[in-house]
């Protein structure tokens, strides 16, 4: 099985994750690779009009784990960009996460893989799990946990 870790991380911490989760999953799946989302022109998003630099290509997964951080308490703009340019991914097994500063899950959390799962469901993809990663000094265990949790799904 092919899967592919889509992240937008503006800090580095997302894409920690998405390494950590990388290692998880290789030892017992084919082959994990993590694409990172970058913006034309930089990682300030300037209008509605913003495109991804790199789009990566979700056909050449047999599943997806799409991560980003929260912004304002919501999805990234960067990922809500990507997400919303990709023109399907009908029957998709896909997992999602995100990572935040602010320590309870409704803090954006919530919302930010809310929008996450309604644009994916709205093009065909099957939402397997979800995962929220508060960087505090217990993300570490709740990074093993989401690992654990999404080799599970595969």
């Amino acid at each position: 099985m092919k899967i592919g870790i889509i992240v937008h991380s503006q800090t580095g911490h997302t894409n920690e994750v998405a390494q950590k989760l990388q290692e998880k999953l290789s030892a017992a799946l084919d082959e994990v690779e993590i694409q990172q989302l970058r913006l034309e022109g930089g990682q300030q998003v300037s209008n509605e009009n913003s495109k991804i630099e790199n789009p990566p290509d979700v056909s050449a997964y047999d599943a997806l784990i799409f991560g980003a951080p929260v912004q304002a308490f919501s999805l990234s703009k960067v990922m809500n960009i990507y997400l919303e340019q990709i023109p399907s991914l009908q029957d998709k097994k896909i997992a999602l996460f995100v990572t935040k500063g602010l320590r309870f899950e409704w803090t954006g959390g919530t919302r930010a893989i809310g929008q996450m799962k309604k644009i994916c469901q709205s093009k065909g993809g099957i939402i397997m799990g979800t995962g929220i990663i508060v960087w505090n000094k217990q993300r570490d265990g709740k990074i093993d946990e989401v690992a654990q949790k999404f080799s599970e799904l595969f």
